[in-house]
């Protein structure tokens, strides 16, 4: 089976778009094949995960994310920017402002185009974050997880909980550049108080409205960055006062722009999505 594809990516995290509409792709192999077959940077395409859009009976379309390692997330910031420019750029779905199926619930992006029509980067509300341990999943008593400690194999280590429809430890450092990713994200990731496992976010405060981040994501390891999560950051940073409303986050792969008026509040974020190239490819 040979199928179409548009390679793309949203600050360095990079996606196989698939137009899965007619579910040929379903009945011909399972997503979690595809992915880990597509996404291998010697072997295939080369990818953070595939995502493919599917119809929907309750909102415009559908939003399928799965990621390198074969397993799917709820949802992915800077792939739903891919994925509305990817629609629109396509004729799939032709509208400035979209309402998305995901597993983490509705999610709206909208289309800011440049004077020849081209989406030039997209808005999304990310929906209100969850605070509640028992709704991110993450064990723990309290009300909500800010700063709590975790005994790893590299000591105790405070974290802050979020989820952003996907769950999120948020870690403040003082210095990005002393901090071991590949060695502390996947004992965080794993941590038996995750029961769904996690991302996680590495913050260094550069002012009131400034953040530097890195990650390493649940299921795909170290990535140039990750939409959930520096929404995820901003909450952490808002909530503990360390920074206001309207907040840069600057990530390997690029900045975002992340807007949020506090709990209870709807989360924004804008950023760019580009096209790599597109091809297509037997199955």
């Amino acid at each position: 089976m040979r199928i179409d594809f548009w390679k793309m990516h949203g600050i360095g995290n990079d996606f196989i778009m698939l137009d899965d509409r007619n579910k040929a792709i379903a009945g011909y192999i399972h997503y979690s094949d595809l992915a880990v077959k597509l996404c291998h940077r010697r072997f295939g395409i080369g990818a953070d995960g595939i995502i493919l859009a599917r119809n929907s009976d309750t909102h415009d379309i559908r939003f399928v994310i799965i990621n390198s390692d074969g397993s799917e997330p709820e949802m992915c910031g800077n792939g739903m920017r891919c994925f509305a420019k990817y629609l629109y750029e396509n004729n799939i779905l032709v509208k400035d402002e979209m309402k998305v199926q995901t597993l983490a619930g509705t999610v709206v992006p909208r289309i800011e185009k440049t004077q020849g029509g081209q989406v030039e980067s997209v808005c999304v509300d990310m929906g209100v974050p969850k605070l509640v341990p028992d709704q991110i999943p993450f064990v723990h008593e309290g009300d909500t997880a800010f700063e709590v400690p975790i005994e790893t194999a590299q000591g105790a280590l405070s974290v802050s909980c979020v989820s952003m429809g996907n769950p999120h430890a948020v870690i403040f450092v003082n210095d990005l550049s002393f901090v071991d990713i590949e060695t502390i994200g996947p004992m965080v990731e794993n941590h038996p108080r995750f029961p769904e496992k996690t991302n996680v976010e590495f913050i260094e405060v550069v002012s009131e409205s400034q953040l530097k981040m890195r990650v390493w994501e649940r299921g795909a390891g170290v990535t140039l960055a990750c939409g959930t999560g520096a929404c995820a950051a901003v909450t952490a940073a808002h909530m503990s006062k360390r920074v206001g409303r309207q907040v840069g986050v600057h990530l390997d792969g690029g900045d975002l722009d992340i807007s949020w008026d506090g709990a209870g509040k709807h989360i924004f974020k804008t950023g760019p999505a580009q096209t790599v190239f597109k091809g297509n490819i037997e199955i």
